[in-house]
């Protein structure tokens, strides 16, 4: 039975990094927007990429069909049929653009400047998926003799829509025992962390008409219904925009707050609130407590306003009441909320309100909470203190991630997050990047965790 040692590990990465940037520069270079429909070439080919590339290193491929983009699914054999755990990533990327964005190097061509890669891509999550690629193989040739396995989708950065589809239809293969994510963020390097928790999201849009086009609000005003503004009566009786809290009856009853030692490890989890703003380049926040920070962004659930639509845009004044408006809202949901009662109370509450309102609710996700004890939670911890040297904190996700909810349901096996981004990585952002220190201990830390839960 293999005894991975970190010196090992180390030698074993450092020879192989100039492998690693070529096949992350390769993937990077494919444009794999899920959401634009033109695509569709794009994702083949990486589909198809990404197939040869697990048969490369030893695995067994297969591309799963879907109605919309496949998914790929890697299976390094064994003692046993079963992947003793079956890492999930997705190589979907958000749109990119220099000529809207302010991007230093072309998105879609990775530049490598020092230990730090650029591109769409590298840290979401193309450079985590790689990561823990070279983490089985790494694991492999060093003795662990475990059952590993990939799943790779296509669709995450459009909630998955077709994930549940696929992998229903190909479960009786995938057959996991237990799945890691990487697809997640630690609060700072200094300290390593492991998500216990995603945010579930559940979209309205709020349209209201009220005449067939736009009418003179001289000859019309005073008389005719104005549909912006009663949108905007209706959004601030839904939620108090200063301070966040959501105005509707029922939000909050099925919220639970974080224990103490939750607390405890957002506490020791190095989050800075300076550092949060000057990430996100956000100007002003809410609160600018750290540990009520967290709270928001992790443990409460929000309603936050994304758009309105209606009336003129134009240059100066138009003077006229529009016919129409919509409002687009989304609600974050934490663990124990579902989107169906949160989307119920809304609906409710929109047609007491204004009756006249039409809503509809876009695709829902619901939230996940992770364990915190167990084998497999110990496991996360010695694997990532193995490669990086510090005992990780649990922390939470402010975000969405539709498969995993998805996979919890149709497997029933634990899942568990080894996340290797950092907040200066840039998620969705300009000139996102990805650097070697984390990939060379994500490898570490992926082989290690193997290792380990290989051994029940």
């Amino acid at each position: 039975m293999a005894d991975l040692n970190r010196k090992e590990l180390g030698s074993w990465a450092a020879d192989r990094r100039g492998e690693f940037e070529q096949i992350l520069k390769e993937l990077v270079e494919i444009p794999t927007v899920s959401a634009d429909s033109g695509r569709r070439g794009e994702m083949d080919h990486c589909a198809k990429r990404a197939a040869a590339l697990i048969e490369r290193f030893g695995g067994r491929a297969e591309i799963i069909e879907t109605k919309g983009n496949p998914i790929i699914h890697g299976i390094f054999a064994g003692a046993s049929d079963r992947a003793a755990v079956t890492v999930y990533n997705h190589l979907d990327v958000q749109p990119a653009s220099r000529e809207t964005e302010p991007w230093e190097t072309e998105p879609f061509e990775m530049v490598t400047r020092g230990d730090t890669y650029y591109g769409r891509g590298t840290t979401d999550d193309k450079g985590p998926a790689i990561t823990a690629l070279f983490g089985i193989r790494a694991a492999r040739e060093l003795g662990v003799e475990a059952t590993l396995g990939v799943l790779w989708e296509l669709e995450e950065e459009i909630g998955s829509p077709n994930f549940e589809g696929g992998i229903r239809k190909a479960k009786d293969r995938l057959k996991p025992e237990s799945i890691v994510v990487s697809d997640t963020i630690w609060v700072s390097r200094k300290v390593p962390a492991s998500s216990a928790g995603l945010r579930g999201n559940v979209g309205f849009e709020l349209t209201l008409e009220t005449a067939a086009h736009d009418v003179h609000s001289g000859t019309t005003g005073g008389a005719a219904r104005n549909p912006l503004g009663e949108l905007m009566k209706l959004v601030t009786e839904m939620y108090d925009a200063t301070t966040g809290r959501v105005k509707i009856k029922g939000f909050y009853d099925d919220v639970i707050p974080a224990t103490r030692r939750e607390l405890a490890d957002y506490a020791e989890s190095g989050f800075d609130v300076k550092e949060f703003k000057k990430a996100h380049h956000l100007k002003s926040i809410r609160s600018e407590d750290p540990l009520e920070v967290m709270k928001r962004i992790w443990t409460m659930p929000t309603m936050e306003i994304h758009g309105v639509v209606g009336g003129y845009t134009g240059p100066g004044i138009k003077t006229v009441i529009p016919p129409r408006a919509t409002v687009k809202v989304t609600c974050r949901l934490v663990p124990n909320q579902t989107p169906a009662k949160i989307s119920k109370l809304i609906r409710a509450f929109v047609k007491e309100r204004n009756p006249d309102v039409r809503i509809s609710v876009e695709k829902a996700m619901s939230a996940y909470k992770a364990p915190t004890d167990g084998p497999y939670a110990e496991n996360v911890k010695q694997a990532m203190k193995f490669a990086f040297g510090k005992e990780p904190v649990f922390v939470r996700e402010g975000g969405s991630i539709g498969a995993v909810a998805t996979m919890e349901q149709i497997f029933r096996c634990p899942i568990t997050f080894l996340g290797l981004s950092l907040p200066e990585h840039g998620y969705h952002a300009p000139n996102e990047n990805y650097d070697w220190k984390q990939a060379a201990g994500g490898i570490a830390m992926f082989a290690k965790y193997f290792e380990l839960v290989g051994r029940r």
